[in-house]
């Protein structure tokens, strides 16, 4: 015989089996349906290689061939890698302008403008204090008050400089732990190393690792979070990572290269840097503008209190003037006026004079620019935000599970596989008949 005569359950089989699989990967979509990374898989199905017969099988007496059912050729993971590299970019920049936002929404709330306690609000008091001592220059009561608003007009820049500092420390600390020994970037760069490897043998043995490289693709996104990521395919199913600007790969095959020195690495790591550099970061520059605020603050209130061969009123550290301000008067050593005559208030009046000047403005300028600087960074984050949203959603379209679409597989695959059993019940029935009645009598 040519063709065996269960040739035919072999096939029925071979349906059973594959529509099985086809089965088998719905249910893992469906599974996964919410697992983050994760991408939808499809069972690649074929007509499984003909079976032929020899010469003289079929007229004219020529080879022929007979189909033997289906087969799973591959187990495909759709992915769009072009849409990965999009989704990367646009995440790169999200994280830098999420992590400047958080950290200036911390300045401006530092910054208590405008509120009673704000230090505009303590500057008018304290020209409101000299305004009050012009009105009575003898009044032991004003002077002391006076003093009091110029202390705690001092305390309020200390303070606010303080709260910089710390915002710019924050940032520096977040920054050293990420790149740092057992940072994230550290363990992310680990574990790619390790899923290259892994990846690499199931490619090697013929496999198709799709789980692998869905998690291997998920720490590549976290990882664009923090900096500037790009990634090179070695046709060996491990992929060279290359992070931020740094000299080498972060990772090449299952070699980790880390710590490296990043001088722009972009990013959330990108965003930190500029926050916290101590010369020309951000809160740096608002540190040294509030110190240029105080400054002209003391350098003009002195001028006109030292006049008449008074004492400096403020006295300060150059270069740290917000934090070392300090009153150098007590009530009784206050000038009211310039030749110390019994209600003479000319100096009170010309220091009451200075409100709105040039200390005012330099420090209501500062308020202003933090203000635009916040304002600019949550409306950046926000067009981040929808670019990367609009990637994924696109992302999301191809690599994503749809229930729907899951459940109409279901269906198909369920009446695939009822059908392969109808086919295979029926060669059943014809084999009873072949082996266990044919040749009795009566049948």
């Amino acid at each position: 015989m040519n063709v065996s005569t269960f040739f035919g359950l072999q096939t029925a089989l071979r349906g059973l089996l594959t529509q099985q699989r086809g089965l088998d990967v719905t249910s893992h979509n469906i599974a996964n349906a919410n697992t983050p990374g994760y991408s939808r898989q499809e069972a690649v199905m074929s007509a499984s290689l003909a079976h032929t017969i020899p010469a003289g099988a079929v007229a004219g007496g020529g080879p022929a061939q007979i189909g033997t059912g289906v087969e799973v050729q591959a187990y495909r993971r759709i992915r769009d890698s072009f849409l990965d590299i999009q989704y990367r970019t646009q995440a790169t920049r999200l994280g830098g302008y999420s992590a400047s936002t958080r950290s200036l929404d911390q300045v401006e709330l530092a910054l208590a403008e405008p509120g009673e306690n704000g230090i505009s609000a303590l500057l008018q008091k304290f020209w409101s204090g000299w305004s009050d001592l012009a009105n009575a220059p003898e009044d032991d009561a004003v002077r002391q008050g006076l003093v009091e608003h110029a202390r705690a007009l001092a305390q309020a820049f200390a303070t606010l400089d303080q709260q910089l500092a710390t915002v710019a420390q924050q940032a520096a600390d977040e920054y050293s732990s990420i790149v740092g020994a057992g940072g994230e970037v550290e363990l992310i760069a680990d574990e790619l190393a390790q899923l290259n490897g892994s990846i690499a043998s199931a490619v090697a043995a013929g496999a198709q690792p799709n789980d692998l490289l869905d998690r291997r693709d998920l720490l590549l996104d976290k990882l664009a979070e923090l900096g500037y990521v790009s990634t090179t395919d070695n046709g060996d199913g491990t992929v060279t990572v290359r992070f931020g600007d740094a000299a080498n790969p972060l990772v090449d095959g299952t070699t980790v290269d880390w710590p490296q020195t990043l001088t722009a690495p972009g990013g959330k790591l990108g965003a930190l840097a500029t926050l916290s550099d101590p010369v020309s970061g951000t809160i740096a520059s608002y540190r040294a503008d509030l110190n240029n605020a105080v400054r002209q603050l003391a350098d003009a209130v002195n001028t006109i209190h030292s006049g008449p061969g008074g004492l400096d009123f403020f006295t300060y550290t150059a270069g740290s003037e917000a934090s070392t301000l300090a009153v150098n008067v007590t009530p009784a050593s206050v000038v009211a006026g310039s030749t110390g005559e019994t209600g003479e208030n000319d100096i009170a009046l010309a220091i009451a004079a200075l409100r709105g000047g040039a200390a005012d403005q330099a420090y209501a300028s500062l308020v202003s620019r933090i203000g635009n600087d916040v304002r600019e960074a949550i409306r950046q984050e926000r067009n981040a935000q929808l670019l990367v949203d609009a990637v994924n959603d696109r992302r999301d379209s191809t690599a994503g599970v749809s229930l729907d679409e899951e459940m109409v597989n279901l269906v198909r695959f369920q009446r695939g596989y009822q059908a392969s059993a109808r086919a295979m019940s029926t060669l059943d029935e014809m084999l009873d008949q072949l082996i266990n009645r044919t040749g009795r009598v009566g049948l």
